[in-house]
């Protein structure tokens, strides 16, 4: 296990050397500056600011100083946000992000799990259909379009919940459902397809012939084997839900790390967009990590060796 992780620590750190560069590299080649705005800047000004933020120097001193300060976890001064540095910005709103994401990533899997299991064991009956239904608006209605449905009808309409804003816990109810609606419909039908498999197989059968109720058969043998490939959907889902939806904190006016990230592109603040890549990429590459080291815990049979899975 501690080569296996040892290895994909290596592998971590050759991905994300790759990624800073092609984001370093991307930012040089987009149009315009960070000074860049429909209010013409005088060319002295835009000098003395290219020279105080070190723009005016080559761009491979540029890339080796970058590289340095990532590897001090200091992604540099904010361009948009005048005395703030950009960790300044994550440290700000990734809590706000962190929260959202955690009740979002909770509601997708209790509901999505349950959906799947309902439906699996209920094969071709109304209680699969309605799940399956459920399913599928889940995964074609976009979660912009999603949001604006809950806020029109539990909002407006019913008055059950605030339109907007990050004030109160009742203030998260609309965003989470809203964010975890796509993923719990993915994770619903990933349940439902994986237990289909899973009670299909001899052991099943098997333990249906000794005399154990359906309740045991599903707790005790068809869970921990159909989860698996949940848990593989969970690793990029936890590090993309977690660090906030750039479109669904913009439209219910949420401080997460997704409006930064939006007002930096809108705005070209490099060092910002640079940046939370940057922190998205770690946090994506961990994710992924602790996903297979999960596998581990969930299914002994797997066992993980040489950076290799093997039965």
């Amino acid at each position: 296990m501690l080569r296996y992780i040892s290895k994909r620590l290596l592998y971590m750190l050759m991905s994300l050397f790759l990624i800073v560069t092609v984001t370093f590299f991307l930012m040089r080649a987009a149009p315009g500056g960070p000074f860049s705005s429909e209010k013409q800047v005088p060319p002295e000004i835009e000098k003395n600011l290219n020279e105080y933020y070190g723009l005016d120097r080559p761009w491979y001193i540029q890339y080796f100083d970058y590289l340095v300060s990532i590897a001090k976890w200091d992604f540099g001064p904010s361009f948009k946000y005048k005395g703030q540095t950009v960790n300044d910005l994550i440290n700000e709103g990734f809590p706000v992000s962190f929260f959202l994401g955690m009740e979002s990533l909770l509601i997708a899997i209790s509901i999505g799990v349950l959906l799947g299991i309902i439906a699996a064991l209920n094969h071709n009956k109304w209680q699969d259909y309605a799940a399956m239904v459920f399913a599928v608006l889940g995964i074609s209605v976009p979660s912009f379009i999603m949001a604006s449905i809950l806020q029109y009808f539990l909002a407006i309409k019913l008055g059950w919940f605030p339109v907007a804003r990050w004030e109160s816990l009742q203030h998260t109810v609309l965003p989470a459902l809203a964010l975890a609606a796509m993923p719990m419909a993915f994770i619903a039908r990933l349940t439902r397809s994986s237990m289909l498999e899973v009670l299909g197989n001899d052991y099943i059968r098997t333990a249906k012939a000794k005399g154990l109720s359906q309740g045991q058969i599903t707790v005790k043998h068809a869970i921990r084997n159909a989860i698996l490939p949940v848990v593989t959907y969970l690793g990029p889902l936890s590090a993309q839900i977690l660090t906030g939806s750039f479109v669904i904190e913009k439209i219910f006016g949420i401080p997460g790390l997704g409006s930064h990230f939006v007002t930096s592109i809108t705005n070209r603040d490099y060092t910002t967009i640079m940046g939370v890549t940057v922190f998205y990429s770690i946090l994506l590459l961990l994710s992924v990590l602790l996903v297979d080291i999960a596998y581990g815990f969930i299914d002994p049979r797997i066992k993980l060796a040489g950076g290799k899975k093997g039965e």
